[in-house]
């Protein structure tokens, strides 16, 4: 389950560093994006994917709950809940769900900034196509103002209001642009996360380690004869 988790990770991480610059792999994630969105039945497998995802979630953060509620309810420990009252096994048990939800919590995140940065980088396409149409019309009407003289007065009204869409939609680029540089800092946080996670994995990993081994220490002076 964590080894297919990272995998997702990683791969969404990997999704979302193309969509930042611009290359020529970013057209082809856009055009893959496009077409998983284009079909029919895609939404509906997204939001099933989701929910099995967030229901996996939910089971892990009831089983911490759970885990943090019968160390706290051990009368061996005092009445007192916290790590220091969990056995090995649960500390185990602990360390595990956690790292499942941190993966879980992060994959959903990164879906959803693929998910933006998709949208941002279409209608910043779509923006540029409108201001280059703009200014096409507006030179075409600016050499056509020369041509007839009863013209060009409602010719120059034509061009004053192109300008001012073309301000407008300029100003809506800026935004996009904007939102699309917060977006590579949110993805760019996550992605140093989850190199941090990847360390913290490892570690756990011997932490886990060790445990096993003072465990099979105890079972084996357990199971020695008096």
């Amino acid at each position: 389950m964590i080894q297919l988790l990272f995998l997702v990770l990683v791969a969404e991480a990997a999704v979302a560093a193309v969509l930042l610059f611009k290359t020529p792999l970013r057209k082809l994630a856009v055009m893959g994006i496009d077409r998983l969105k284009r079909g029919r039945r895609a939404p509906v497998a997204v939001k099933t994917v989701a929910g099995v995802v967030l229901a996996l979630l939910a089971s892990t953060l009831y089983s911490m709950a759970e885990i943090s509620g019968r160390a706290g309810g051990d009368p061996e420990s005092g009445g007192g809940g916290g790590g220091a009252s969990l056995s090995p096994t649960d500390q185990v048990l602990f360390s595990r769900h956690l790292l499942e939800a941190s993966l879980m919590g992060y994959s959903l995140f990164l879906a959803l900034v693929i998910d933006r940065l998709h949208q941002y980088i279409r209608e910043l396409r779509g923006l540029k196509k409108n201001v280059e149409a703009i200014t096409k019309h507006n030179k075409m009407l600016e050499e056509a103002k020369h041509g007839r003289s009863e013209e060009t007065k409602k010719y120059q009204e034509e061009i004053g209001a192109l300008n001012e869409d073309m301000k407008k939609l300029k100003l809506q680029v800026q935004e996009k642009t904007e939102e699309v540089h917060v977006a590579e800092d949110k993805a760019l946080a996550i992605r140093k996360q989850s190199e941090s996670l990847l360390l913290e994995y490892d570690r756990l990993l011997e932490d886990n380690q060790h445990l096993r081994e003072q465990l099979q220490s105890i079972d084996h002076r357990l199971s020695s004869p008096k």
